[in-house]
């Protein structure tokens, strides 16, 4: 289902993981000595890009890009460095993708006047002329947008690159933040309420114990059963997801979908003269944030944020809930006429039911996992051999 690799520093992913959309397997977590607290190590991390060259921050207006910007900015101005500058991608006319109202209130807020916006169209869709030459020259590369990546990274040529990429996985509730709420609510003359109780009681429960469809449910429909069954036994074998929070927070290193991801981005940044940044992945980053929350943790993601940013961000952005999703605005008529037309090629049907496949493909926004089995499906086809590159 793989196209040998162009580049040897890319890292490849294996038949069922293309088919299911997902990394599996763990890696090594880093220890981690502690340097500060996690506010103080997050500005000593961007202080590193900032007085390093020029630097952009990828900012859609969703909490995490706007945490590091608004960390950035204040410590180019603390350090008399020069500003970040947001780079920000616009999506005219695709529905959910449209963050304007927040991008406004944030760069208002923060005082930052210069800006580089770039309006996309067809440039970033999966089958476009960028990731058409992308496919041709890197072969299957996991993530799919790894492809059409170069319409950012263009923008930022020759220097650095901060994101907010990982911010849903490390700031994010945890196993056991139930019981730092029960213990909160305990420490008030509120009695917990019943829905406390039973995630309490959830979060007790031994991981070996709970049952397999819950691994199933997460991953895509399409899947035979077999392929299925295999990919919740290595999505249950990669689940610790330790009581404490520290413990959590920290095994969030060891993930090898996020080595994965972060490691293909670089490479394709590096094509651009780019140097990609991502601080709220930063292993010294999360390990001062585990020490920060210790073994009880925070009360939730709006509570981090809080602690973090409450200085430098309106508390309406810190405690957002609304996201806005880009997955549509990578399917376009040519995306949609491959999928009807397409042969069968190039995905194994021993692991993938095509019909399955390619009614989610038909969907308005289909799920990120099916976006690189369309390159698997067009590379199979002998799209790859015809584009440019």
């Amino acid at each position: 289902m793989t196209l040998p690799g162009h580049h040897p520093d890319l890292l490849r992913v294996d038949d069922l993981e293309i088919a299911s959309g997902w990394v599996f397997g763990r890696t090594r977590a880093p220890q981690i000595p502690r340097t500060g607290g996690a506010r103080a190590v997050l500005e000593a991390v961007v202080r590193e890009s900032l007085a390093a060259a020029p630097t952009f921050v990828g900012f859609s207006g969703g909490r995490d890009s706007s945490l590091v910007l608004a960390v950035a900015a204040h410590v180019a101005r603390r350090d008399g460095l020069p500003l970040p500058v947001p780079l920000t991608l616009t999506f005219p006319g695709v529905a959910g993708a449209d963050e304007t109202e927040w991008q406004e209130l944030v760069l208002a807020h923060l005082g930052l006047r210069e800006r580089v916006v770039v309006r996309v169209t067809d440039e970033m869709r999966l089958l476009g002329e960028a990731a058409r030459a992308g496919l041709a020259s890197r072969g299957l590369v996991f993530p799919a947008v790894a492809q059409v990546d170069g319409v950012r990274l263009a923008q930022a040529t020759g220097g650095y690159l901060l994101t907010g990429e990982g911010g849903d996985d490390v700031l994010n509730r945890r196993r056991g933040t139930p019981l730092y709420l029960l213990r909160r609510r305990l420490a008030t003359p509120a009695l917990p309420t019943r829905r406390l109780l039973r995630e309490v009681a959830g979060a007790l429960r031994p991981v070996r114990t709970l049952p397999r469809g819950r691994y199933r449910d997460a991953l895509p429909e399409w899947l035979r059963q077999d392929a299925a069954s295999e990919a919740a036994s290595r999505l249950a074998a990669d689940d610790t997801s330790p009581l404490r929070w520290d413990r959590a927070v920290h095994g969030l290193l060891g993930s090898r979908a996020t080595h994965v991801v972060l490691n293909n981005l670089s490479v394709v940044a590096r094509e651009h003269d780019v140097r990609y940044v991502h601080p709220l992945v930063d292993p010294r980053f999360v390990g001062a944030l585990a020490v920060d929350g210790g073994a009880w943790g925070f009360a939730g993601r709006t509570d981090v944020m809080r602690r973090l940013a409450a200085d430098l961000l309106p508390d309406a952005v810190l405690a957002r809930t609304s996201k806005a999703w880009f997955n549509a605005t990578r399917w376009g008529p040519e995306e949609r006429a491959f999928a009807r037309s397409w042969d069968g090629s190039g995905i194994d049907r021993d692991l993938v039911d095509h019909d399955v496949l390619r009614a989610s493909w038909a969907t308005t926004a289909p799920p990120a996992a099916a976006e690189l089995l369309l390159h698997a499906a067009w590379i199979g086809s002998g799209g790859a051999s015809r584009s440019p590159g």
